[in-house]
């Protein structure tokens, strides 16, 4: 190192006269197996694949070690910049709709229109019977069914929701089971097969969070150890056997969408996470062996610069955690994969118009922050299941951000800005301190039985609605810039048919078809499996198989773990 009297760097400075030609090997990585000719600005400016310190001149020594301890390079620890080194000019984000309505055959016409628009990643929505392991004719399903999502109570549904759709050209399956997991995964698997495709052929995204589940959304079956240690059983099963599926998403969306704040919900996400991760690791699983496939699912809210922080400080806090805690030892393991969805709690049923700004800016700040995969919520799903115009437009948001703004040119195009990298340092440490309050409390699961976890987000959301009812908080249409004159209140543009009494009787005559004492035998091994502390996804496989409904498989599970909620906080 020696003193710097050139321009860029102040005298007497030391300079890091190594650090431009490691950003140079850097920027040449980026370009391997990029096709095609450099981009440019509309202007004609190229630009070049990666930026950092070196780009405005000679880097201090000082400057250079910062960024390589807090920063690093696209595909390099701490992976602040994004987990790759070309990010999305080597291969955008899977783009995905959530795709749920009404029937499997219904939402399979609406998957498949998407697909033929360019679509190629969907998540299923299921109808909330499905998500609380209820079969269609279950009396509390009444009036339920086929509402804000698909009825799945035999593989015969998924049988008909993937009808003709090309599984090994599909980037990207999820699914918004949680308390039910494992079944949906036995559903995927065993549906696939009917349809001629080995699991090995397609990927699923599986969202098999259920702890989440007790604060945020409602849908849950087991006491939360038990729903714990369900949730495990696919982590370990894909573990050994299909390492290429994304077993768990660590959702802090649900959360954000309850009112917590982007601390709250990054920190439940990682607390969370952590209790899945050392309960899979105390069955005999190596870090290495199921960590790159694990995902993290956040929202992605209005605030651009907030919500761009966010999303790289939860790469950089996910390396560290991986590699001090669990002694990860591959690259791939300390890689933080990224799900985002744009917040649909922000969207409002007054002014709709202003919806289609909020989901782009919203979208944005997802694509600004480096997410794998997107999903963009529809102008019209403040009340009630979106529309093909407004799901189409949605995608099309996703299709115009990706293609005409040019924030896909570069990597981490937001890297080095002082705001957003103070807020990201700011944001790290804030989680690390919320973090360590629940880890105070017992853990995860121990904050969430004793109450703590849920009053707090109550808490939040009670202070965030009060910003919003004194004006504190600006929402365009509702508490500043009315527009009562020339109000368009959003009505329902989609009438959701009545689709119960045809999915019941069509549960009926699978019941009456299947082989009954096939179907008893396989729960008979289900139960057994439970009792014994097995992996009960094997058992659910073959009960699915057997078209053994998801009604059934949760009640045999109900009789030995216990049920919570519906019936008091856990009862059998």
């Amino acid at each position: 190192m020696t003193p710097d009297s050139t321009e860029g760097g102040e005298p007497g400075e030391d300079v890091d006269e190594e650090f431009a030609s490691e950003a140079a090997e850097w920027a040449a990585k980026a370009l391997e197996g990029v096709d095609g000719e450099a981009p440019t600005t509309l202007s004609g400016i190229p630009v070049e694949p990666l930026y950092t310190p070196a780009s405005l001149g000679p880097v201090t020594t000082g400057e250079a070690a910062r960024y390589r301890r807090s920063l690093g390079f696209p595909g390099a620890p701490p992976y602040t910049r994004g987990i790759t080194p070309a990010m999305y000019r080597e291969r955008l984000w899977v783009m995905g709709q959530y795709s749920g309505y009404s029937s499997p055959k219904e939402t399979n016409r609406r998957i498949r229109k998407l697909l033929e628009d360019g679509q190629r990643g969907f998540s299923i929505a299921l109808d909330l019977p499905t998500q609380n392991g209820l079969d269609s004719d279950h009396p509390l399903s009444r009036g339920e069914v086929g509402r804000v999502g698909a009825p799945l109570d035999t593989l015969r549904d998924m049988e008909d929701l993937l009808e003709g759709i090309p599984l090994d050209q599909v980037r990207q399956i999820r699914t918004t089971a949680n308390a039910i997991g494992p079944i949906a995964t036995a559903m995927f698997i065993a549906a696939a097969e009917k349809h001629g495709y080995s699991p090995a052929d397609f990927r699923v995204m599986l969202q098999n969070d259920p702890l989440k589940e007790y604060i945020a959304r409602g849908t849950f079956v087991f006491p939360p150890r038990r729903a714990l240690e369900f949730a495990v059983d696919v982590i370990e099963y894909c573990a050994r056997n299909l390492p290429h599926w994304e077993p768990i998403e660590f959702c802090g969306y649900h959360v954000r969408e309850s009112g917590a704040t982007a601390i709250q919900e990054l920190a439940f996400a990682i607390a969370n996470a952590t209790e899945y991760i050392d309960a899979t690791v105390r069955r005999g699983v190596a870090i290495d062996d199921f960590a790159h496939s694990l995902y993290m699912f956040l929202g992605a809210h209005i605030d651009i610069f907030e919500e761009t922080a966010k999303f790289r400080a939860a790469r950089r806090l996910w390396a560290t955690m991986m590699r001090e805690r669990y002694g990860a030892q591959r690259d791939e393991s300390l890689r933080l994969n990224l799900f985002a969805y744009t917040i649909g709690s922000a969207l409002t049923a007054h002014v709709p118009l202003a919806n289609t700004v909020r989901v782009a800016y919203e979208a944005l700040s997802a694509a600004l922050g480096g997410v794998q995969t997107l999903a963009t919520s529809s102008y019209d799903e403040a009340i009630g299941v979106p529309s093909d115009e407004a799901a189409e437009l949605s995608l099309l948001t996703q299709q115009v951000l990706a293609y005409e703004t040019g924030v896909a040119r570069t990597a981490d195009p937001m890297g080095g800005g002082y705001y957003v990298e103070a807020l990201t340092d700011r944001i790290e440490a804030d989680v690390l301190r919320y973090g360590e309050q629940i880890a105070d409390r017992g853990g995860a699961v121990e904050a969430l039985e004793s109450g703590w976890l849920g009053a707090e987000l109550g808490s939040a959301a009670y202070e965030q609605q009060l910003a919003v009812d004194r004006g504190e908080r600006v929402i365009v249409g509702v508490n500043r810039f009315a527009r009562p004159e020339s109000a368009r209140d959003l009505r329902p543009a989609l009438k959701v048919p009545d689709v119960e009494a045809e999915q019941v009787a069509r549960l009926r005559e699978i019941r009456a078809d299947r082989d009954g004492p096939a179907v008893r035998r396989t729960l008979d091994a289900l139960a057994r499996a439970a009792r014994a502390g097995e992996n009960t996804l094997p058992a659910v496989l073959d009960a699915i198989r057997a078209y053994a409904t998801v009604g059934e498989i949760s009640r045999e599970l109900i009789g030995i773990w216990g049920e919570y909620g519906r019936h008091g906080a856990a009862a059998h």
